[in-house]
This record gives structure tokens, sequence and C-alpha cells, in this order.
């Protein structure tokens, strides 16, 4: 049987070290929302509109989005590594072995 080729989120998805699940909640979405993407079951149509979007007003995605305020950390548990994700499925093992060069830097937020 012939073997579909992996799609490009798949393999930077790989490249990143990452597994499916690491992934969507870094991304904030489900598990199977990733796996749809990776699987071409549900296209990627709105990210490429975000692409020509950018391209035409010459700026980066996060020129596009306006910043609000976010809810209180107590609110939402929101990873901001590879090593937190781990800690969060209870995998310390993997935590335990995460190099700090994988791990992303969020800006603080700020208190008033």
């Amino acid at each position: 049987m012939k073997q579909k080729p992996k799609s490009r989120i798949a393999l930077l998805r790989e490249k990143a070290g990452l597994t499916q699940l690491e992934l969507s909640r870094l991304v904030g979405v489900t598990e199977s929302t990733i796996q749809n993407w990776e699987s071409g079951r549900t296209g990627t149509d709105h990210i490429e509109r975000i692409v020509r979007f950018c391209k035409a007003l010459n700026c980066q995605v996060q020129d596009l989005i306006e910043y609000v305020n976010e809810p209180t950390e107590e609110a939402v548990i929101k990873p901001s590594s590879l090593n937190e994700i781990h800690e969060l499925l209870g995998n310390q093992e993997a935590a335990a072995t995460t190099p700090e060069s994988e791990v992303v830097e969020q800006p603080s937020a700020k208190t008033t």
C-alpha cells in the first residue's frame, strides 16, 4: 500500500519535537483539529488567507491581532513552553529532560 506524504504541519510539528497533543495545547485548539489539519480532512484555507492578508498589507501576523487584557492566570492555564506542557500532561520524566533551549519566553502580564 502506498503511503501518503506527510503534510507540512506534521513535518514542522515533528521537527519541533512536539506531539499532536502538545501542539494543540500550544496553539489553543483540540488535538482532533491538529489531526484533521495534518490529514487534510479540514483545510487550512483560513491560514492561507491570513498569509495573503499579511502580504497585501506588508505586515506580520502579530500586526493583525489587537491584544486585549487576557484573563487572570488563575482562570486560564496557558503553557508557554514544551516543559510546561509535559508537566500539565503529567509527564514528569519528559519535563525533566526537556532542554532549557526549548523553553519559550512569554512576556509577563502587567499588573495595574
